[in-house]
């Protein structure tokens, strides 16, 4: 590839001379133009952008190191010979503050001006290939920046980082996530007529329009999934606000996906306020998503799956994947998910609900652990196929123990993994002997065969919790059940969950639950 020279000399001998005598192509040069003086000279460089000027300094009207100075600010990228008949040291010393690449003194022969310019070749072409790589470099850094930010996108989503990390890492990827409400959309792409033939052009032509037209407003973030649905999360100031972009966006995007051989189908999650509550608006939306279009329910029908709903023991999961093991699943399906499993199947909200659960939950663990969600549950990225696949109870069970295994396997093999069934004797322990008033951490730290001391941080670092936190809960737990089932008065139940001051389980009751035990009985 040459390169564009400009020459700039007000006499012509000399300018006609060089001009005509050099062989510019074989030195891989074109030559462009010339002006005899720096004035006439601009508007032709600021047309031409050479890559070359060569320019004598004693010139009328704009000498040579004017020229020089105005090409510099203007057109930095250009390499700047002088030529000068002048010896003297001012002149050279003026040239180089400007930077310029070579300074000849005439008489100048077109052997010396070949080797200049040979030179020059060299330079201009090392001076490409950097600036190839560095645009190279720049677009992978982009492509990574962009990868990133969908990564974090997707843990926010599902709520596999915590809101201080999401924050944090969305400052340095240029996404601002500090709002007051939170909203999680889920679109789906299907061909209107499906006997029709998939073509994936089109198809991504489609995405593209939609992706425009929520990336218009700022508080919109797009993410897009590989099995071709696109998340949508919108940030805002109010409620209000959040459903009237979300209006908008979905009609115009009805509109524009009408236009296609496509069709939409459309989930909605409602606002929440927390950064850490965004992933219960994708787990709506997700849910919702599954709803055949059209369907109508009625209001009986709504009530029940509300209250199977209720049924869901969302702690089990964690539970399970902090302290179990995967020979413990089948006990653990059984006792939490199978008695849903008929309910569940009847319905696609109950059904994907469960199983969404049992992902989050899942991802949440694999986070916490300092793991890579999307190495250690691929499955994550196929949900919603997943999803849509499953039809009985075995089914179920078979994608829940997939996930399960997954996560347990990742847990055991991270440092202390042979704390957990230590850790889950202790618990069980605590479990079947709470309403022994004289439990004591080391009690329980015997049962483990470690030393309290010991006990106390690994049963810590396992549970989030210490052992009198733990030991709380499950107490005020199995008394909110003794209160809500039975009409034992208070004390009566203090003393069966393992206190024998009823005042100080009054006491503590409160503090936990911010209700006295008669109070929180009078909710009934």
């Amino acid at each position: 590839m040459s390169y564009k020279v400009f020459f700039v000399e007000d006499e012509i001998i000399t300018r006609e001379g060089i001009r005509d005598n050099v062989d510019w192509q074989a030195n891989g040069f074109e030559y462009c133009g010339e002006a005899a003086d720096g004035e006439m000279a601009l508007p032709l460089l600021r047309a031409i952008q050479p890559d070359v000027l060569i320019t004598d300094i004693k010139m009328p009207f704009m000498d040579g190191l004017q020229l020089s100075k105005i090409v510099r600010e203007r057109m930095p990228w250009v390499k700047i010979i002088i030529l000068s008949g002048h010896d003297e040291f001012e002149y050279a010393q003026e040239a180089i503050g400007l930077g310029v690449t070579d300074y000849l003194l005439k008489p100048v022969t077109v052997h010396k001006l070949h080797n200049v310019l040979q030179k020059l070749t060299l330079q201009l072409d090392q001076e490409r290939k950097e600036q190839a790589r560095l645009i190279k470099l720049q677009e992978q850094m982009e492509e990574n920046q962009a990868t990133l930010r969908e990564r974090l996108l997707f843990k926010l989503v599902v709520g596999a980082v915590s809101p201080t990390e999401a924050i944090e890492k969305g400052q340095i990827l240029g996404l601002d996530f500090i709002a007051r409400y939170y909203l999680v959309v889920i679109l789906k792409f299907e061909l209107g007529d499906r006997t029709e033939q998939y073509d994936y052009d089109e198809f991504q032509r489609v995405q593209k329009i939609v992706i425009q037209l929520a990336e218009r407003n700022p508080d919109i973030f797009v993410l897009k999934r590989d099995w071709g649905d696109l998340i949508l999360m919108i940030k805002g100031s109010t409620s209000e606000y959040l459903e009237e972009e979300r209006d908008l966006l979905l009609e115009e995007i009805r509109q524009a996906v009408a236009k296609t051989r496509y069709q939409v189908t459309i989930g909605v999650g409602t606002s929440k306020k927390r950064v850490a509550d965004i992933y219960q608006s994708f787990v709506e939306a997700l849910v919702n998503m599954q709803s055949p279009a059209g369907e109508s329910k009625s209001g009986l029908n709504q009530a029940v799956e509300r209250a199977e709903l209720l049924k869901v023991d969302k702690s089990a999961v964690e539970n399970y994947l902090r302290c179990g093991v995967k020979d413990g699943f089948s006990e653990f399906f059984n006792a939490y998910i199978r008695p849903l499993g008929e309910t569940a199947l009847k319905s696609n909200l109950i059904k994907n609900y469960i199983f969404v659960d049992v992902v989050l939950a899942t991802a949440k663990l694999v986070n916490d652990l300092g793991g890579d969600v999307d190495n250690v549950i691929p499955e994550l990225n196929s949900i919603e196929m997943t999803m849509s696949n499953i039809k009985t109870i075995d089914q179920l069970q078979e994608q829940a123990y997939k996930i399960l295994s997954s996560a347990l396997a990742y847990r055991d093999s991270q440092p202390n993994g042979q704390y957990r069934n230590l850790i889950r004797q202790a618990r069980e322990y605590i479990e079947h002997h709470y309403t022994n008033p004289e439990l004591s951490l080391n009690e329980v730290a015997a049962q483990a065969n470690l030393s309290a001391s010991h006990f106390s941080v690994v049963f810590s670092q396992e549970t989030h919790q210490t052992f009198k936190e733990y030991l709380t809960e499950i107490r005020i737990k199995k008394a909110k059940e003794l209160l809500r089932m039975t009409a034992l008065r208070s004390a009566d139940i203090a003393y069966q969950v393992g206190y024998n001051d009823p005042h100080y389980f009054s006491s503590v009751f409160k503090k936990n639950t911010g209700l006295s035990p008669m109070e929180f009985r009078s909710q009934m």
